[in-house]
């Protein structure tokens, strides 16, 4: 169906591609695998018409593509749903879905949100056509991204990331999707750094590193050890840190009447010093609200939060920032960082009176030094640290943002959605940051769709369903199907 070969592509003077050939089949499920960096991103707008190939040929159906462009792509009915999703946040669902679409001079509203919300529904998902992008969820979104492109006739489907933001039913959702998809005779590039749903949905893997084609295999001669094998070139002898049996302190971090969800209740509960306290749950389950008004943001009328016998004010953002408290938030290039601005300032922001001189102006000698030593203590991977944060590759902005409020000393640290779009490898170095953290006496929690993540972090786990917390699970106790069965109310 598709055929790439001997693919090159520079930018400057650095080579994003180098010679790489790939084959995907009809009515095949195809996984990219790589690290930050492999030539993932670049393969795909290549194949979407986004960029042009320096050298190689681009085939579709025995087709060669000559200039390829969005527009041609789409005619052969190619389409590509990107990490970072390409919605209009100002207009509805159904107008996006729907977007350059529409034929004639008028549109039909009430026809368009009922084709909308059918098409919403047939893959397994339920939402309000009318209601604004910008007032949706970021898992919520992807539905969107994903009824859009299937909104017209795709004959290869290209997803990036897809269940990053999802929870593990949306997940089963996604790949049940798929499967019916593939049975029609779509093609799918599905690109993901989680190898289990890599080795559980698709049927070829092919493994990209350093902007060249490592191989080509059948996912069922494959297991995790090798993927990691081929894409890092060294084992991983562990992927979480080693968990120390340790007692906790009196000292605690409480937590009482925190309301998520408008009208579904509040939660109550505590956190000890050196604790990574996870939260688990599906998507809109109100673990992310969770964190949000713990962190000052939406309404803490009745909240009461206290940290080691004293109350702490949940004014807002900027009152929890005075008190050591940190956040590091599920949409990090919306949320987390700046990423126009250099890595320097950046990872500076949060504590910027700590770098100021008796005259209130920054010391450029003080920030430098204190830059320096957090970008060696994370071990974040820059070329120069006035370069833009965009420059840099998924794992290092979130160690960044990390870093960035590290400088301020928390006490507190919230985490949501921790390695979100970050490779194999740099996901095992943020895990070892986390657990060191906690090590040395912060308070830590957590919200992750990742279950393997919540369990292999988590000294104990909270498991949320509509706004309220269905259970607790102690180390000893953790498994996914008890999870799960809080997660739904099967427990």
């Amino acid at each position: 169906m598709l055929k790439l070969t001997h693919i090159t592509k520079s930018f400057g003077g650095v080579k994003a591609l180098k010679e790489v050939s790939l084959e995907v089949r009809s009515g095949e499920i195809h996984a990219l695998l790589g690290e930050n960096g492999a030539g993932k991103s670049t393969l795909m707008k290549i194949i979407s018409g986004a960029y042009q190939a320096d050298s190689g040929q681009v085939e579709i159906n025995g087709e060669v593509l000559s200039g390829n462009n969005p527009h041609l792509a789409k005619l052969h009915g190619i389409s590509i749903i990107y990490q970072e999703f390409s919605l209009v946040p100002s207009l509805s669902v159904a107008e996006n879905i729907y977007l350059g679409q529409q034929q004639g001079s008028w549109i039909h509203w009430k026809s368009m949100e009922a084709s909308a919300q059918a098409l919403i529904q047939s893959i397994g998902f339920e939402l309000d056509v009318r209601k604004k992008v910008e007032e949706l969820t970021v898992a919520q979104q992807q539905v969107v991204e994903i009824a859009k492109a299937l909104s017209q006739d795709v004959k290869l489907l290209i997803l990036d990331e897809p269940s990053a933001v999802l929870g593990s039913q949306e997940v089963k959702k996604l790949f049940s999707l798929l499967n019916k998809l593939k049975e029609k005779g779509v093609s799918i590039i599905y690109i993901s750094h989680h190898l289990a749903e890599l080795l559980a949905i698709t049927d070829r893997i092919t493994v990209l590193k350093d902007g060249r084609t490592i191989t080509t295999v059948e996912t069922r001669e494959m297991d995790k050890n090798q993927l990691v094998n081929y894409m890092v070139g060294r084992e991983l002898s562990s992927m979480y840190p080693e968990k120390k049996t340790k007692s906790f302190d009196a000292a605690k971090l409480e937590a009482n009447h925190i309301e998520s969800i408008p009208g579904k209740g509040a939660v109550s509960f505590h956190l000890h010093r050196g604790e990574i306290l996870g939260i688990g749950g599906l998507v809109g389950s109100g673990r992310t609200e969770v964190l949000e008004r713990l962190f000052g943001k939406g309404s803490t009328r009745d909240a009461q939060v206290n940290l080691d016998g004293k109350k702490v004010s949940l004014k807002s953002p900027r009152s929890l920032v005075k008190q050591k408290w940190a956040m590091l938030p599920e949409d990090r290039k919306k949320h987390g960082g700046i990423l126009g601005r250099s890595i320097k300032e950046n990872i500076s922001l949060a504590n910027l009176a700590a770098l100021a001189n008796a005259w209130g102006f920054i010391s450029v000698s003080k920030e430098k030094k204190a830059v320096q030593e957090l970008i060696h203590k994370l071990q974040i991977k820059i070329g120069d640290m006035e370069n833009p944060l965009s420059s840099l590759s998924g794992g290092n902005q979130q160690k960044v943002i990390l870093a960035k409020w590290l400088h301020l000393q928390p006490e507190v640290l919230l985490i949501d959605e921790p390695t979100r779009g970050v490779d194999v490898g740099a996901r095992a170095e943020i895990y070892q940051i986390i657990q060191n953290l906690a090590d040395s006496g912060l308070y830590i929690l957590m919200v992750s769709s990742d279950m393997d993540e919540l369990m292999g972090l988590s000294d104990r786990i909270l498991v949320m369903k509509n706004g309220q917390i269905q259970g607790e699970l102690q180390r000893a106790d953790f498994s996914e199907e008890r999870i799960l069965r809080m997660a739904i109310g099967a427990n």
